[in-house]
């Protein structure tokens, strides 16, 4: 074992997890033997918090073998992205189902992106009545939501005190648009769980690059540039977070967790928003529009 990982407390959820998530979209596609090495070595150097959704293909079900018998040692959370009642229950007990486990630590309301999402949502046949009524029965221990839109992140904060928020609190958006800093702020004060995707996200994928990438949506900083990796994961922990899910790539994880360099939160450098601004000046009309 070379390396592993600190842990920290997520907000007031009272869960000590490790830094790096194990993105369930890592499992997506993968053979089983595989997807078992991935969650064994992960588990190993660390890593007890795994996020999975169903809309990332057929992860579900292939880490939810991985996981089976190892489910009492790990923080489980889950999404929907279906906000009525009707489906997002029943997409509940489906991954209940597929998972093999009878309860989740965080449950998220999955990428919420617009007003009209939150309005159904918190409707009267919408699903947070469910997921509440799910929480007190034990079935939940923690709601959360994730977002791709501070407004409308903002919005759903304002209508029930989530426990966690998953916002892709990123280097480009932040220091060129100033993105997540209200929701920081607000999520902060709330002593919310706060947790990042699109850590290292470098651009959005151009027309020829959607099959180079086909679980992260976006262009990852290359693994051979590890001076930008380690400023931008700096970057997004002096921000405040918590905890981050890698691009979902076993490679990425796995570098994740072995270089030494790279600090979690532990005494960020300053030096690394002005090094992030020099690699932002040619992408900026890029990203920007894409990502935010």
């Amino acid at each position: 074992m070379t390396n592993v990982l600190t842990k920290t407390v997520l907000g007031r959820t009272g869960l000590e997890i490790s830094r790096v998530i194990y993105g369930g979209i890592i499992s997506m596609n993968e053979e089983q033997k595989d997807s078992d090495y991935y969650v064994d070595y992960a588990i190993d150097h660390g890593i007890n918090y795994f996020d999975i959704a169903p809309s990332y293909g057929n992860a579900q079900e292939i880490l939810g073998r991985s996981l089976k018998n190892k489910r009492n040692n790990v923080y489980l959370a889950c999404k929907t992205g279906e906000f009525s009642l009707e489906n997002g229950s029943k997409q509940f007990y489906e991954s209940l189902d597929m998972l093999y486990t009878d309860h989740f630590d965080v449950f998220q309301l999955h990428g919420l992106s617009s007003m009209e999402q939150v309005e159904i949502a918190f409707s009267a046949d919408g699903i947070m009545e469910f997921l509440v009524n799910a929480k007190d029965e034990g079935k939940i221990r923690n709601i959360g939501f994730s977002a791709h839109n501070e407004s409308v992140a903002l919005k759903a904060l304002s209508m029930y005190d989530f426990d966690t928020v998953l916002f892709p609190f990123n280097w480009s958006m932040n220091i060129s648009l100033n993105a997540g800093n209200e929701l920081l702020k607000e999520a902060a004060n709330r002593n919310m769980g706060i947790l990042a995707l699109k850590v290292l996200a470098e651009r959005a994928l151009t027309e020829n690059e959607s099959d180079k990438y086909p679980k992260s949506w976006y262009k990852p900083i290359d693994l051979t540039e590890t001076e930008f990796i380690r400023a931008a994961v700096d970057f997004s922990f002096s921000l405040g977070i918590h905890s981050m899910i890698p691009p979902g790539y076993f490679s990425y994880l796995k570098f994740m967790i072995n270089d030494k360099a790279i600090r979690y939160g532990n005494d960020p450098s300053s030096s690394s928003a002005d090094y992030l601004k020099q690699r932002l000046n040619p992408i900026e009309k890029e990203i920007l529009p894409h990502i935010r």
